[in-house]
């Protein structure tokens, strides 16, 4: 059974992206530059790889979103690994406006050329206008209703909410274009397809939930075992199959149904809301690219 649960691959084709694709293909002219929101316990993983081609060289922004639920560490390395590209990135957490502060110098320090550009035409005020890009569910709407300065953009802890292109204006001259989130057609590695399960960007009513749990538990096993023992206080698990950890959680937790089975299904549910909620600590599940 463990190995079955194991051997599944996260897909999702929703009809909707491929519209989406080509709405920012045509709103491409309407903007200065893309403002990409990553999740910053999976920077690559959540980042579309399509996004260079879509944006056709305009100024790229990387927003390092839930940063306060991502191993300080790493991010710091992942924004240095973004500069070390030529793209500018700073870490946030939109839902509180840590480290939004930075986004509008941010802007303006990218735009630079063309600011002194519109000045020389005598356009002096013209707006900058930034897109707003993201896979779902990784924070976009929560990003502009922080910026915006009140709730403008619908927000809900699922993907596919944002449908519509939405301009917001956000000061200092800035206004952006919200999209709704796209994915590409198919996750060549099944490994980013299950980070982007496990962080809530591919829905879970599509997926078998104890079958992403038990992929989950044995990333945790391998690279924070501690993080099990302080949630779910269970320790002698290393010899276990992910199956058999995710059983010992259940019955820990006293997830029991009659005959005094564990209802590993429940317990899966509870450890993947658990670890986006945070509760399982600051955990980074992508590596950084040795450069």
């Amino acid at each position: 059974m463990a190995s079955d649960f194991q051997n599944q691959v996260v897909q999702w084709f929703p009809g909707h992206m491929a519209k989406t694709r080509r709405k920012i293909k045509e709103s491409l002219p309407l903007v200065d530059a893309v403002t990409e929101i990553v999740d910053a316990r999976v920077p690559v993983s959540s980042h579309n790889p399509e996004i260079s081609d879509i944006i056709s060289g305009k100024p790229r922004i990387v927003i390092l979103n839930k940063c306060d639920v991502a191993d300080e560490n790493a991010t710091r390395k992942w924004i240095a690994y973004f500069k070390s590209q030529g793209v500018a990135a700073i870490a946030a957490d939109c839902k509180s406006g840590k480290g939004l502060n930075l986004y509008r110098p941010l802007i303006k320090e990218v735009l630079a050329d063309k600011i002194k550009s519109y000045e020389e035409k005598n356009m002096q005020g013209r707006a900058l206008r930034v897109m707003v890009v993201g896979i779902p569910n990784t924070g976009k709407s929560s990003f502009i209703n922080r910026m915006a300065g009140k709730k403008r953009a619908e927000v809900a802890d699922r993907p596919g909410v944002t449908r519509h292109n939405q301009w917001f204006v956000i000061g200092d001259g800035i206004e952006l274009l919200d999209t709704p989130g796209v994915l590409w057609p198919k996750f060549e590695d099944p490994a980013v397809g299950d980070k982007l399960a496990f962080i809530g960007s591919v829905k879970d009513d599509i997926l078998d939930v104890e079958s992403l749990a038990v992929r989950f538990l044995e990333v945790m096993k391998n690279d924070y075992p501690e993080r099990l023992t302080e949630r779910y206080k269970i320790t002698g698990f290393e010899d276990k199959e992910p199956y058999e950890i995710l059983e010992m959680i259940g019955r820990k937790r006293g997830m029991l149904i009659s005959g005094g089975e564990i209802n590993t299904e429940r317990a899966a549910t509870t450890i993947l809301d658990e670890y986006r909620a945070g509760k399982l600590g600051k955990i980074t599940l992508d590596s950084i690219p040795k450069y």
